[in-house]
């Protein structure tokens, strides 16, 4: 079994989720869509540093955001559909190999004793 896939994806979704702001942020987002200024004023951080935060997780293909009908001047982000499943992928992958690593490290153990 091979964990070498995309890694691209895989770091750049590592890089939006690095730093503790942007990850309260997908918590809040999990519950439900937000402004800008909601998850700016829920964090504590200032509009541009939340502009900052939201601009790395987009990168990271994680957020998406979009206008309401009533405002077109206010964007709502949402956590994009399927963002994590090359990361759950990669996760169950390294697991597996991992598992299967130490069953034969195990093997070997019982084997020499």
């Amino acid at each position: 079994m091979t964990v070498e896939r995309s890694s691209a994806g895989i770091d750049r979704l590592f890089a939006a989720l690095a730093d503790p702001k942007r990850r309260r942020a997908v918590e809040l987002l999990g519950q439900r869509p937000h402004s800008a200024g909601e998850l700016a004023d829920a964090l504590g951080l200032t509009p541009p540093a939340m502009s900052r935060h939201l601009r790395a997780l987009k990168a990271g293909g994680l957020v998406e955001d979009g206008h309401p009908m009533f405002d077109a001047r206010v964007r709502i982000y949402q956590l994009k559909d399927g963002a994590t499943a090359e990361l759950k992928q990669w996760l169950a992958d390294t697991e597996a190999l991992w598992s299967d690593q130490l069953a034969a490290f195990k093997a070997h153990v019982e084997r020499s004793a």
